[in-house]
């Protein structure tokens, strides 16, 4: 009996403690809701560190302990390595249909050259449909009859060629031998006999290049048919299918979109029709030169200067380099040598007078840029990337300018007007009266 009440009063004890506890806690919290100053932080409990304690700095914000051209260099790091990537993904996908997007960009380009001769017969009175077709048919039979043409004339000439051009090289064996170079017969048969060991070890792969070829030819004839389809319906529809391009754009930019873009359309046909125009006459005239020359196929190898002149900077070293190796291997070096006087001088002037002339200010690319484009264009998509490459290029750099002129003036636009003395410093100084 003894034991009960002293158990009872230690629990009673506990209680009591506890329910005082709870009321010094529900105190504490309405004083802190009352005023929230009065209550002191968890740091002010902390006991200060004594007199001899060493100072310990505090520890800076990391953004700001980074120096200022890192932080400048990372975030423009990581902004690159986006758009690098996203570029890597659009050459990746571009590769995969390279065939329908040089097809494509080549009817562009052969839509430049035509679509003027369609706007031209609607002022005359003649209905989309009939200018459209007549315009097109006109023009792919006048670029199918070169192509004839020019395989007519080689396959006609091939005969007369091979004569000439064994009688050139024995014509050139003569020379070397009675050169200054020092050549003996020994040397011409080794090197000759090297080049037949190196024929007939690289028979298979001379096979498998057959093959490919005969799977380019295919290419080439699907490539040509989408050309003919697009040119078409870019000649027919292309206004209405620019305008439902323009619906792709967000909202914000289509202003500045659909204004760059009859702008981008003038500087392409202004190349186009530049390009067809030098190409003409570089092939005439380096046509006329080779032909007073005596140097067979002189047609021919105008109309390929002509083709090969599409190729900025290549073009025109490949056809030049053709024309005078048909000369050397049927009439010998001196022809050989004039005609690449011929070729160096209309090349010349086409330089430094056609394509200033022609061209004008409608395309403006730096060489540089031209260099670049012409060799990026062929390591990715070989020739038809060297074709395409200059006029994108072009293209490019006028939206480009045009949409800088475009922000320039909508920000002068919207920007508030001067008001006070600003406005009257503002205001334009008064012309000088003309005499």
């Amino acid at each position: 009996m003894s034991r009960v009440p002293r158990w009872l009063g230690r629990l009673g004890a506990g209680l009591t403690e506890m329910s005082e506890r709870y009321n010094e806690r529900r105190a504490a919290a309405e004083r802190e809701r009352d005023d929230p100053e009065s209550v002191p932080r968890p740091d002010e409990l902390v006991p200060p560190p004594p007199d001899y304690a060493p100072d310990v700095p505090a520890r800076p914000d990391p953004a700001l302990a980074v120096p200022w051209g890192v932080r400048v260099a990372a975030e423009a790091g990581w902004r690159l390595l986006v758009l690098a990537g996203t570029l890597w993904v659009l050459m990746r996908v571009i590769s995969a249909v390279q065939l329908v997007v040089l097809s494509f960009v080549i009817a562009l380009l052969i839509t430049a050259m035509l679509q003027p001769t369609v706007a031209r017969l609607r002022r005359h009175g003649v209905p989309r449909g009939p200018a459209t077709a007549l315009t097109a048919i006109l023009g792919f039979v006048v670029m199918g009859l070169i192509g004839w043409f020019v395989t007519w004339q080689v396959m006609e000439n091939i005969d007369d060629l091979s004569s000439q051009i064994q009688d050139g090289i024995d014509e050139l064996r003569n020379w070397l031998l009675n050169s200054p170079f020092h050549v003996t017969d020994k040397q011409i048969n080794e090197i000759a006999k090297n080049l037949r060991e190196a024929v007939g070890a690289n028979t298979d792969q001379i096979t498998s290049a057959g093959l490919e070829g005969v799977t380019v030819v295919v290419e080439a004839l699907t490539g040509i048919l989408l050309a003919v389809f697009c040119t078409l319906f870019l000649l027919y529809d292309g206004k209405r299918i620019w305008e439902w391009t323009l619906k792709l754009v967000p909202a914000a930019a289509r202003p500045g979109v659909a204004g760059a873009g009859p702008a981008a359309w003038r500087t392409l046909t202004a190349y186009v029709r530049g390009t067809v125009i030098v190409a003409l006459i570089d092939a005439i005239f380096i046509g006329l030169g080779i032909y007073f020359l005596d140097v067979p196929m002189a047609v021919p190898l105008a109309v390929f200067i002509f083709l090969f002149a599409f190729i900025p900077l290549v073009g025109a070293v490949v056809s030049g380099a053709l024309a005078v190796v048909v000369a050397l291997v049927t009439q010998g070096v001196f022809t050989a040598v004039m005609t690449l006087v011929v070729v160096l001088a209309v090349q010349q002037i086409e330089g430094h007078i056609l394509q200033p002339f022609i061209l004008g200010r409608a395309v403006r690319v730096h060489p540089l840029a031209v260099v670049l484009a012409v060799a990026c264009g062929g390591m990715v998509a070989g020739i038809g990337g060297a074709v395409v490459a200059v006029p994108l290029v072009a293209v490019t750099n006028t939206v480009a300018g045009y949409l800088r002129a475009y922000a320039r003036k909508a920000a002068v636009r919207h920007a508030v007007p001067p008001r006070g003395a600003t406005a009257v410093s503002a205001e334009p100084a008064p012309e000088a009266p003309r005499e």
